[in-house]
């Protein structure tokens, strides 16, 4: 059974980073000493297992499930269910008796904080998500770009409709900043995650720039204390750690 604040990140288009975001946000929790999990809800493009670098399965004890560790999470994904990368051919029935699955039968112990990474989108799959969850913070994950903001917008209404509370938005791919130098390059442009947000009436919880993946790691999409990145996550988890608290 789930416990702690459950906080789920969701976005209005797929591309737009929000696994990157919900695993990081995850591990930097966890370096808080927080017991957090990760689970994996975007049945159709998991890709949680991927950005972990996790190649063990989940075990069994007692008929239930033992999350798979990693970087202090604890984390459960479609993808560990699946063999070879075959597709997920599932309709609304099935997703909600997966919700409760992982809710329940998985072994979490007692946790601080529940990271759900949801589907993307405001289609029958993400609308049926939202009514299986349990009741959440969400965050919304956009770029910014004014077009991914106004499809992010309806992410955000659903979220209401669903009657969850929206904890902010978090932009991501904000700018590059090569180097060592000072110099930002707005390549998505400027200002679709502050309209988003005031829309929504709601904070502006981050605004990560793009940087480029640590090819020599294990796990590339995981920033390392020595990353642009590292201190920005940093910097979002100590925000939400202020703002469920």
């Amino acid at each position: 059974m789930l416990t702690g604040q459950v906080i789920a990140v969701t976005s209005g288009k797929g591309g737009v980073g929000k696994s990157t975001v919900s695993t990081n946000l995850a591990v930097s929790l966890a370096r808080r000493g927080k017991n957090v999990a990760l689970i994996d809800l975007d049945i159709y493009g998991f890709s949680i297992p991927n950005i972990m670098n996790l190649k063990d399965r989940p075990k069994t004890f007692n008929g239930k499930i033992i999350p798979v560790e990693s970087n202090g999470v604890k984390v459960m994904s479609m993808g560990f269910l699946i063999k070879n990368n075959e597709p997920v051919i599932w309709r609304g029935p099935m997703l909600g008796k997966m919700v409760e699955h992982f809710s329940k039968d998985v072994m979490w112990g007692e946790l601080d904080y529940c990271i759900l990474d949801m589907p993307p989108g405001t289609g029958d799959i993400a609308l049926d998500m939202h009514h299986h969850i349990p009741q959440s913070k969400e965050i919304i994950v956009t770029t910014p770009h004014q077009t991914a903001s106004i499809v992010a917008e309806r992410a955000g209404t659903m979220a209401f409709k669903a009657k969850h509370d929206i904890l902010g938005v978090v932009e991501n791919m904000s700018y590059f900043q090569p180097g060592e130098g000072e110099k930002k390059y707005y390549l998505f442009g400027t200002g679709g995650g502050e309209v988003l947000a005031e829309t929504l009436g709601t904070d502006l919880l981050a605004q990560l720039p793009i940087q480029e993946p640590d090819q020599h790691s294990d796990t590339p999409a995981i920033y390392k204390e020595d990353s642009l990145l590292f201190q920005h996550y940093e910097n979002l988890a100590s925000l939400i750690l202020t703002k469920t608290n």
